[in-house]
C-alpha cells in the first residue's frame, strides 16, 4: 500500500475498527483521528498511540463545528476519510469537499436494513425479526442521505437459525474487520474509481 496516502479517521466509540486498520497498514497513513467523545475507546487508543486527535462537538463548537471541521481536514490534507463507528452526520459541505473520498462501513448488506436510525445492534434485530438466511457488511462512499452513497464492496455470513442479534453482532464484526481493510488497501493503492456512481475496482 502506497505509504504517502494520508487517512483521517473519524470514531465515538470502542474504535475496533479504527484500531485494526492502524495495526495493520503502515502506521504512518493514519494521520487524525476526529472523534465528538472524549472519552470514547478511539480517543484512549490514538493517545496510546501518539496519533493527533480533534475532538469537535456541539459542546466545544455550538456555533461553528462545520468550520471546525473543514479548517482541520484543511491542515491535516486528508487523501481518504474513514467513518468507523462515527455517530454524527458528517456536514453536506464537507461530503462535497471530499466526494468520493469518505468510506464508511455499515453492518447490513445495503441497500437492507440502512437509513437513519439503522445502526448497530438495531440491524442485527433488524435482520433477525425478517428471518434473514444471509447477511454481512458493507463499504461505501458516503453521500447526502444516510447510507446511500455508492457500494464499493460487501461481504456475506449465513444467519442460523440459532443466531440472536448478539451472536449476529460478532459474526459481521470479524467480516467488517478484513472488509475495511481491503477497501481501504484498494483506494490507496489507486484500484478505486467512481464513474456515474458506481465504483470499479481495477484489480
Amino acid at each position: 500500500m502506497e505509504k504517502n496516502k494520508r487517512i483521517v479517521v473519524f470514531a465515538s466509540g470502542s474504535g475496533t475498527n479504527f484500531i485494526n486498520i492502524h495495526e495493520n497498514i503502515n502506521k504512518g497513513n493514519v494521520v487524525l483521528l476526529i472523534s465528538n467523545n472524549p472519552k470514547c475507546g478511539a480517543v484512549n487508543y490514538a493517545i496510546t498511540n501518539n496519533i493527533d486527535y480533534k475532538i469537535i462537538n456541539d459542546f466545544r463548537y455550538p456555533n461553528n463545528k462545520d468550520y471546525e471541521y473543514k479548517m482541520i481536514l484543511k491542515k491535516y490534507n486528508p487523501d481518504l476519510i474513514l467513518l468507523a463507528g462515527f455517530m454524527k452526520k458528517i456536514p453536506n459541505n464537507i461530503i462535497q469537499l471530499y466526494k468520493n473520498k469518505i468510506m464508511n462501513i455499515h453492518p447490513s448488506l445495503l441497500p437492507k436494513y440502512g437509513g437513519r436510525g439503522c445502526y448497530g445492534i438495531r440491524v442485527h434485530e433488524s435482520v433477525i425479526a425478517s428471518k434473514d438466511k444471509i447477511t454481512g457488511a458493507t463499504i461505501h462512499f458516503i453521500d447526502n442521505e444516510y447510507d446511500k452513497g455508492p457500494i464499493i464492496i460487501q461481504d456475506k455470513v449465513r444467519v442460523e437459525k440459532t443466531d440472536d442479534a448478539n451472536t449476529l453482532s460478532k459474526k459481521v464484526l470479524e467480516i467488517e474487520y478484513k472488509l475495511y481493510l481491503k477497501a481501504v488497501e484498494l483506494f490507496c493503492d489507486n484500484k478505486i474509481q467512481v464513474d456515474k456512481n458506481k465504483v470499479i475496482i481495477n484489480e
